[in-house]
Order: structure tokens, then C-alpha cells, then sequence
């Protein structure tokens, strides 16, 4: 290793593609500044699964609406081949909101993680966030006339993307090096 490269901070190592020095046991870890828009952006996401969340909860709480609404809807039903057994409607309403709350705590989990690795810099941590966001804006077409937690919660999402990809934070997500010493 030459004098030059051991004179690198960790984020000029980066940039040309290479592993930050190792931390040794009895060291502490250097301090990283983090842009602002990648910190608020980190809090966005944040954010954006805690808004995920209360959506289940919001139905959860509305449970007896929901299965009240589906059951006279059945006993208007005017065909009698169509009619659902009222037990049945109880475990399908079950059923939606427990897996709503699996999808809604997967998501919050992996917009957590992500958004974690993004704010130390990690550029493929930003990919992963991009992708999620487009599979939130599908699912969020499909809810737009009644979940307004899925709706703003993708709004969030865009807004911390936008932040993520501004110019001025470009040097934060360096490009890895594509040729090895």
C-alpha cells in the first residue's frame, strides 16, 4: 500500500471502490457526516412504515364495521347461491387484516434496514429503497379509493427517494469500482 492510500479517509477509499479500513478491536468508528437531505430522508422512511402500519390498525379498530357492512351486503344478496355463510365473512375480514398487518410490518422492516444501510452511504441500500417504492406506488394504485395510509404512504416514500437522488448528496452513494487492483 502506498503512503497516499493510507492517508484516504474512508470516504475517498469508497469513491475509488475500495473497503474502508478495517477497525481494529479497542478503536472507535469514525464519525460520518451525513447529508441532510439523506438524514431526513432516513426519517421519511421511517415515516413511511409507521404510516403502513396504521392502516391495519385503523381497520383493526373498524373490525365490526367492516364485518357488519359485508354481512348486509350478503342479506341483500339477491341470489341465494351467492350467499356466505356470516362465520365465513367474520374469518375472511380475520384473515385480511392479519395479512395486511404481515405485508405492512415487512415492509416497515425492510424500509428500516434499507434506509439504515442508505444513510451510511451504501448506494445498492438506495436501489433497494427505489425498488420498494415502485412496489409500493403499484400497490397504492390498486388502494387509491380507500386506503389513504397506503396513498400517503407512498407519497413519503416518493419524496424520500427524491432526497436520496438529489445532486448534491451524489458523492454520498459513490459508484463501485469497476476495476480491481
Amino acid at each position: 500500500m502506498s503512503d497516499s492510500e493510507a492517508d484516504e479517509t474512508d470516504d475517498e477509499r469508497r469513491k475509488r471502490g475500495r473497503a474502508p479500513d478495517p477497525i481494529l478491536p479497542g478503536q472507535e468508528a469514525p464519525k460520518r457526516v451525513v447529508p441532510k437531505p439523506v438524514a431526513i430522508s432516513f426519517w421519511l422512511w421511517i415515516a413511511t412504515g409507521v404510516l403502513l402500519l396504521a392502516g391495519p390498525v385503523y381497520l383493526l379498530i373498524g373490525r365490526q364495521t367492516v364485518i357488519d357492512e359485508f354481512s348486509r351486503q350478503n342479506a341483500e344478496q339477491a341470489n341465494p347461491a351467492l350467499k356466505v355463510d356470516p362465520a365465513r365473512i367474520v374469518d375472511g375480514v380475520d384473515g385480511l387484516i392479519l395479512n395486511l398487518f404481515v405485508g405492512a410490518i415487512t415492509f416497515a422492516l425492510l424500509f428500516a434496514l434499507f434506509a439504515y444501510k442508505a444513510r451510511e452511504g451504501t448506494r445498492s441500500a438506495r436501489t433497494v429503497l427505489t425498488v420498494l417504492a415502485v412496489v409500493l406506488a403499484i400497490i397504492g394504485l390498486f388502494y387509491l379509493a380507500g386506503a389513504v395510509f397506503v396513498v400517503l404512504g407512498t407519497l413519503l416514500a416518493v419524496v424520500a427517494l427524491i432526497l436520496m437522488y438529489l445532486p448534491s448528496v451524489a458523492d454520498y452513494f459513490p459508484k463501485a469500482g469497476r476495476e480491481l487492483p
